[in-house]
């Protein structure tokens, strides 16, 4: 009786193993396909576009609105601008610590642009004067005076940075707008100190007597005289 028992056993436990197996894949597969989803939704990884879709970077634009934050009226006229560049070498260290410890050197290409104008806004009365038979005028104008150096981001950069080992570190923690701007005002400095020494105001001023020239010859006036200062 006994071997005819583990003889009948053998067919009924086969169903059972199957039965188990299939639930067990089944279960895999479902897992599989939960976790194909939840990667799809979150991250846009799609299985048939190979693991590139995986770490393809994205860039989203997340800024505010522009808020006008006055409003000013420009009465003058640029008569010249001078594009500048210059490479801005800046090292900092400390007395008693090498170089390699405590300090930073940075190389920057600055470019930028200064323009010279004439301010026409403090024009009085007597600025202008007419013959009687409107033939002849006289203008006196201020000098012409230089703007800031404006950077152009898209043609300044960073040629190089080095930093000490505490410099380093220190960056691991915390961002240090401080040097960029650093860097960013010294070369505008030298922009504005070459602009000065390069001839831009008297390239505006006789620039704008050409104009005024124009515009008065065109109104009837033979002969057109411009003064500064």
């Amino acid at each position: 009786m006994t071997k005819l028992q583990r003889k009948s056993d053998g067919p009924a436990a086969a169903p059972a193993v199957v039965r188990g197996a299939r639930r067990t894949v089944a279960v895999v597969v479902a897992a599989v396909l939960c976790l194909a989803l939840v990667v799809t939704l979150l991250i846009g990884f799609n299985p048939l576009g190979g693991l590139g879709d995986l770490f393809e970077e994205r860039t989203e634009d997340r800024t505010g609105p522009v808020l006008l934050k006055s409003v000013r009226d420009l009465d003058r006229y640029e008569g010249a601008a001078g594009d500048f560049q210059v490479v801005v070498d800046l090292e900092k260290d400390t007395r008693y610590l090498p170089d390699a410890i405590r300090g930073t050197r940075t190389l920057f290409v600055g470019a930028g642009s200064v323009s010279a104008y004439v301010d026409f806004g403090s024009l009085r009365e007597d600025s202008v004067r007419v013959n009687e038979d409107r033939t002849e005028a006289t203008v006196r104008l201020p000098h012409a005076r230089l703007g800031s150096a404006s950077l152009d981001p898209d043609r300044s950069y960073a040629v190089s940075k080095e930093r000490g080992l505490l410099d380093r570190l220190g960056d691991l923690f915390s961002d240090n707008p401080a040097d960029e701007r650093a860097v960013h005002r010294l070369a505008a400095d030298h922009i504005d100190k070459a602009a000065k020494e390069s001839g831009l105001t008297s390239r505006a001023e006789k620039n704008t007597t050409a104009m005024l020239e124009g515009l008065l010859g065109s109104l009837g006036f033979r002969s057109v005289t411009v003064v500064y200062g």
